[in-house]
């Protein structure tokens, strides 16, 4: 198989940057090695340089896509960081049902919509699913809808299949949760189907034109532009605000911060959390 050598690391880190955003830099040579090496008898590929080629070469986009699938940071859990599901109970979930309930006429059902912009496997997004079934209670009242997407085909397919082994389970879902949300199915977990029917997956990158229906009112996308350069990371964070809702909510993971990255966004806490809303030029 051989090593990336300095020549091969250059294009890797300027294809892998061109498809997905992720930015590695010289010292990352051992990332393409051991995550790419799968692919290379995959694809009958000799080298790393000779899959390079063929990626680039396949107009049907199935390497590139196992590439992606490959590269990309599968580190996810149930509830993962708890601050931003304790801000969707205590605070965003009843002020935006507040404002919403003000305005929709008597009797009519409140819609919500919500996006998980880097879903990864699933887990944030049953995380949200259950977090707003505990503060709405009755769904029949509201029209909730959460679209969770990822750039990985295999990640969404996971995401969307519902199932979670126990090793995946054990990763922040507490039991009392697993017992009320999820049924056991043979060796795994699956999401009892009242929750499950909040929720939409999609394939989805994030650096290219959003193809999205309608605006949201909360919008995650956390440990992910962790990853992109800051031109792609203010390209990112200005599609984001043009579908947001004018009152909506943006989280973003607990060491990231885009104040003074992206004006239209102003930084609001609440407790220990910090989320953003679109800037009030009014």
């Amino acid at each position: 198989m051989g090593s990336v050598s300095a020549d091969e690391l250059n294009l890797w880190s300027r294809y892998i940057s061109t498809i997905c955003g992720i930015q590695l830099d010289s010292s990352k040579g051992y990332l393409i090695e051991t995550r790419l090496a799968p692919l290379l008898p995959d694809t009958g590929s000799s080298s790393f340089a000779d899959l390079y080629n063929k990626a680039k070469a396949d107009p049907t986009n199935r390497i590139r896509r196992k590439i992606i699938d490959a590269i990309t940071t599968q580190e996810t859990s149930f509830f993962r960081d708890t601050s931003p599901f304790e801000l969707i109970r205590h605070k965003i979930l009843p002020d935006l049902i507040d404002k919403r309930s003000k305005t929709s006429a008597n009797g009519r059902v409140i819609p919500v919509r919500i996006w998980s912009a880097a879903c990864s496997t699933g887990q944030e997004v049953y995380s949200i699913s259950i977090a707003v079934k505990e503060v709405l209670v009755d769904l029949s009242r509201y029209d909730v809808r959460i679209l969770g997407t990822d750039i990985s085909d295999k990640a969404v397919a996971h995401a969307s299949y519902g199932h979670y082994s126990k090793l995946e389970m054990e990763r922040g879902m507490a039991l009392d949760k697993a017992a009320k949300h999820f049924v056991p199915e043979g060796q795994t977990w699956k999401i009892r189907d009242e929750i499950r029917a909040m929720a939409t997956f999609r394939t989805m990158n994030l650096l290219e034109p959003f193809a999205l229906p309608g605006k949201f009112d909360i919008i995650l996308c956390r440990n992910v532009a962790i990853y992109f350069s800051e031109q792609d990371k203010i390209r990112l964070f200005k599609s984001i605000a043009r579908v947001m809702a004018s009152d909506g909510y943006l989280i973003i993971g607990s060491t990231e911060s885009i104040t003074g990255l992206c004006q239209e966004f102003e930084a609001k806490r609440y407790l220990r959390a910090v989320f953003y809303q679109l800037r009030n030029e009014g």
